[in-house]
């Protein structure tokens, strides 16, 4: 006769992921390491026996989001772990929340299990804790965020990135690729791909080769970009800077290897603001080569973020600014009103703006903006586009074009389709725009 034993009830950990995609992947992977030691993830506080809160500390606003996320988490479970960005200033977390269980810095995955275990040991069963190739995502099944490296070479005036999360750390090639391809396997149709400084990949491995699939590929920026547009799936660039090699990619995006789409944080137009800024590849001949780059792929969509407001900033290089937007015609840009951040170089930089111009210049640079993303929907009146749908309702589909990352920029409302479902492509003809927002009539069959 045998004793059998009842199996012990798996215990669960709810997450709350704050700040930009490269944190939500740093949450992603943490969720894949517990969901690979059995432990449940729980949807809400009063379902979770621990919660984990993945904090962002780029900006005085988002440190003030992170502790108030992480009050609510206190208030509503009371066992809280801290990691992340900001949990690079424990003393800061602990002042305002003493009873938090334990705070980590950003991407500690070891040290993060290691507080998981410490205040909730797992209950792992081999035979019934399976986790998928693809890991654990927290974004729809049909798109996902690959991080190609961690850390970053620049010191920005206005940035604590290298203080928090270090120097550039790129991994081998073979993994980036191997993870690209499982997500492809696994139904995933768009690929984002993110990292502090996306152009300077491979840098600190002096491009060391690794082999995928039978041959060797280089951890560079232009070979990866290659090798990833073989997976026949949308391919994204984010955070990628104006080095000149970025050059060697845009032929590869008019050949539809990856898609006409870059996300480039110009921050300025002004040389001298930029200089101030301590940005990288701040040349003066960037109109240039975006025009050059537009003759190469003419679809290419540019994404970029802008400060206004930055210590110094003159009304004639805000004006710079404006004339440059309309002559580069970037599609898509967010602008920010400058704010100090502790430990930033550009906190002592004289000729500090008042609150009030900022708000001034940040209202006339969103104007302007917001002028040329519209006429720039109304001439795709008429035209037909594919369109990744990400939400499909009864009466109609909601997706994006080729031109456009999730939740940051355009969508397209698809009406007239049958039997759609989230991450289907289809062909549609544009009818009307909403600003910089689409309508449009299925016009093809899915794929």
């Amino acid at each position: 006769m045998t004793a059998t034993r009842e199996p012990r009830a798996a215990p669960k950990v709810g997450l709350v992921s704050l700040g930009c995609p490269k944190a939500l992947v740093d949450s992603e992977r943490i969720l894949t390491r517990l969901r690979a030691e059995g432990y449940e993830i729980s949807p809400s506080y009063e379902g979770a026996d621990l919660v984990l809160v993945n904090t962002c500390g780029f900006l005085d606003s988002a440190k003030a989001e992170s502790l108030e996320a992480i009050g609510e988490a206190m208030e509503r479970n009371g066992r809280v772990v801290v990691t992340g960005c900001m949990g690079g200033e424990p003393e800061n977390i602990t002042k305002a929340h003493p009873n938090v269980l334990a705070v980590t810095g950003p991407h500690q995955y070891e040290a993060v299990m290691a507080a998981v275990h410490e205040h909730l040991p797992p209950a792992h069963d081999p035979f019934t804790n399976l986790v998928p190739p693809q890991g654990v995502r927290l974004t729809p099944r049909h798109y996902a965020y690959v991080k190609i490296s961690e850390g970053c070479n620049n010191r920005c005036a206005f940035c604590i990135i290298p203080g928090l999360r270090g120097d550039l750390v790129s991994r081998p090639a073979r993994a980036v690729l191997t993870e690209a391809e499982r997500l492809a396997e696994a139904g995933v149709k768009e690929l984002m791909i993110i990292s502090q400084d996306t152009s300077a990949y491979g840098v600190d491995l002096k491009y060391a080769e690794s082999e995928w699939r039978g041959r060797p590929v280089k951890a560079k920026f232009f070979d990866l970009c290659d090798a990833l547009g073989e997976l026949g799936i949308w391919v994204r660039l984010h955070y990628v800077y104006p080095y000149p090699h970025v050059d060697q990619v845009i032929p590869l995006m008019a050949e539809g290897k990856i898609l006409p789409y870059l996300d480039i944080p110009f921050q300025h137009a002004s040389p001298r603001v930029l200089k101030a800024m301590r940005r990288p590849a701040n040349q003066e001949k960037t109109l240039e080569r975006i025009a050059a780059w537009r003759n190469t792929c003419p679809d290419l969509a540019i994404r970029s973020t802008f400060i206004v407001g930055f210590p110094g900033e003159t009304d004639a290089e805000f004006e710079e600014l404006l004339a440059w937007l309309e002559e580069a015609r970037v599609d898509r840009a967010g602008f920010f009103m400058y704010e100090d951040v502790a430990g930033a170089a550009s906190n002592d930089l004289d000729g500090q703006i008042p609150d009030a111009v900022k708000r001034e210049r940040y209202a006339r640079a969103a104007a302007v903006q917001e002028r040329l993303q519209n006429a720039r929907a109304r001439r795709l009146i008429g035209a037909r586009v594919e369109v990744l749908l990400d939400e499909v309702g009864p009466d109609a589909a909601v997706g994006r074009t080729k031109w456009d990352a999730p939740e940051i920029d355009a969508k397209v409302t698809v009406t007239g389709g049958t039997r759609l479902k989230p991450g289907d492509v289809v062909k549609a003809r544009v009818l009307e725009s909403q600003g910089i927002d689409l309508i449009a009539g299925l016009g093809a069959a899915r794929r």
